[in-house]
């Protein structure tokens, strides 16, 4: 009943319901907070729950012992409505933050709904207040923050709207939504902060320097906000000799702030390295969704993301895009540049329209310098574990891989048809059949040519061994592998979820731990 909410069709998913336009609606998944990382403020926003027909299935559907029903929701006049949430089971301090309109909830996280003229900011506001975080533990010494503990505190201001707490708890809630909704995970990402006009510098380097010091800002301003409001909580519960207002800046909770996102054991230095190393492979990450026609650098937001979208669809919402989206859904990644559409070359192809011809050269330099690698070897080495991990094992993106990976190419899921992997056959079938072959043919004239020096026909022959073993993987993929699996017709059911649908490729995709 629980997805990831990019597993599925967007189209299915309703943001900002109430019960009742939830229940008439049609949609099937809805937003459901399930508490997550230490974050405070605003965010972890990442997973949705069936609540087709008002949760009809989920609270009439038996246990397979049959004498109960297989979930339990005690709360039913609660869902929906805006409240202060946060996640109930924690190491550290808690971290609360404001759960918009329009979500439901389950066991691990743990809710608060203010009545009257409270305001659930203010409430969010002295949650994560250090003055919070002296109390919880006088209340209850363990590590589960429950409804009744918080229920306990003692509340010696006013968190009425409208009330300087509710105020300064604002500010903070919205530098967390920006910080939160700045990155592809989220779903109202509408672009990448690297392609925004207030960042654009010449260069992508100076570009980046720019966000970066818009970032060290936002990080500055939320330690300042959050100590002020410390300091007013502080002040009412007469605490000034006990507590002091300072929050590390690894406690601002934000993304962009490398103290907060790798922690302090390490360098300033090393940390600003992962950053750099971090934003550039979120920039990667971003082209190939426009490869894709999940995103586009004319239109904000989603654009592909349904069940079985096809590049007409993407054709009617961007009639004239600069960097068009990939026509078959497969994307080569190779070795070598032995297609037009690898995904080497169309990243290539991506930079030179995102951020222009004339600085390409120095644009590529800063994209492999932060990465530490060449672009190519990123892609083969390190691309699908990142996105793997961005997308915390439910891969949008599937990577077709023969067993040493010679052969790999990636396709995006909403846009599977049948077909696909009859596509991706038709690419194998070319690279083996036709380009390697055609190498061999080559190499194999220059080991035997008059003319050729004898390192020349030495590496010729090396080169040829290499590419028999190849051709020996790549026969074995495709005979015992992809073609039989092409002749399935295979289809997927984006509602049933990655884990069931990812499986049903077995060897024919990059094995993936908890998948496979």
């Amino acid at each position: 009943y629980i997805r990831n909410w990019a597993e599925v069709s967007f189209m299915r998913v309703g943001i900002g319901f109430d019960r009742a336009s939830a229940a008439e609606s049609g949609k099937k998944w809805f937003p459901q907070s399930k508490g997550g990382e230490y974050r405070k403020w605003y965010g972890n926003h990442e997973t949705l729950l069936d609540w087709s027909r008002d949760g009809h299935e989920l609270q009439t559907r038996l246990h397979s012992s049959g004498d109960r029903t297989l979930a339990h929701n005690f709360n039913l006049d609660k869902v929906f409505l805006g409240a202060a949430t946060w996640t109930k089971i924690s190491t550290g301090p808690i971290s609360a933050r404001i759960q918009p309109k329009g979500f439901l909830f389950n066991d691990a996280s743990a809710n608060a709904f203010p009545t009257g003229n409270i305001s659930e900011l203010s409430v969010v506001g002295l949650l994560c207040s250090k003055v919070t975080e002296c109390l919880l533990p006088l209340i209850n010494p363990t590590l589960n923050y429950l409804p009744g503990t918080i229920g306990a505190l003692p509340v010696a201001l006013s968190l009425d709207k409208e009330s300087s707490a509710e105020k300064r708890a604002a500010k903070l809630i919205d530098i967390a939504k920006s910080d939160w909704d700045a990155y592809e995970t989220s779903w109202d990402f509408s672009g990448l902060p690297l392609l925004l006009r207030d960042y654009r510098a010449e260069t992508l380097e100076a570009t980046y320097t720019g966000l970066r010091t818009h970032w060290q800002d936002m990080t500055n301003e939320m330690q300042r906000l959050e100590q002020e409001n410390n300091r007013i909580f502080i002040e009412a519960y007469g605490l000034q000799d006990e507590l002091s207002p300072e929050v590390p800046l690894e406690e601002i909770t934000l993304t962009c702030n490398p103290a907060y996102r790798y922690g302090v054991k390490g360098s300033e230095e090393d940390r600003e390295t992962r950053l750099r190393a971090d934003t550039t492979a979120e920039l990667i990450s971003y082209a190939v969704g426009c490869m894709f026609g999940r995103y586009a650098l004319e239109e904000p937001g989603l654009i592909l993301a349904n069940q079985g979208e096809t590049i007409e669809d993407y054709l009617k919402r961007v009639p004239e895009p600069s960097f068009p989206a990939d026509d078959d859904n497969v994307i080569p990644m190779l070795d070598g540049d032995w297609f037009t559409d690898d995904i080497t070359e169309r990243f290539r192809e991506f930079l030179r329209i995102a951020f222009g011809e004339e600085h390409y050269g120095e644009n590529l330099r800063f994209v492999e310098q932060a990465l530490g690698k060449d672009i190519r070897k990123y892609f083969l080495k390190d691309f699908y574990n990142d996105h793997v991990r961005r997308y915390k094992k439910r891969p949008i993106y599937w990577l077709f891989s023969s067993p040493k990976g010679s052969f790999n190419a990636l396709i995006y899921m909403h846009r599977y048809q049948p077909h696909t992997v009859g596509t991706v056959l038709e690419y194998l079938r070319d690279f083996k059949d036709e380009k390697l072959k055609a190498r061999k043919n080559h190499l194999e004239a220059v080991s035997i040519s008059a003319g050729a020096s004898q390192g020349d026909k030495t590496k010729a022959l090396k080169e040829i061994e290499k590419i028999n073993k190849i051709l020996a993987e790549l026969d074995d993929y495709e005979r015992d592998v992809l073609y039989p699996l092409a002749t399935e017709q295979v289809e997927i059911d984006l509602d049933d979820g990655v884990k069931a649908n990812y499986p049903k490729f077995g060897e024919a995709l990059k094995k993936i731990p908890g998948l496979s």
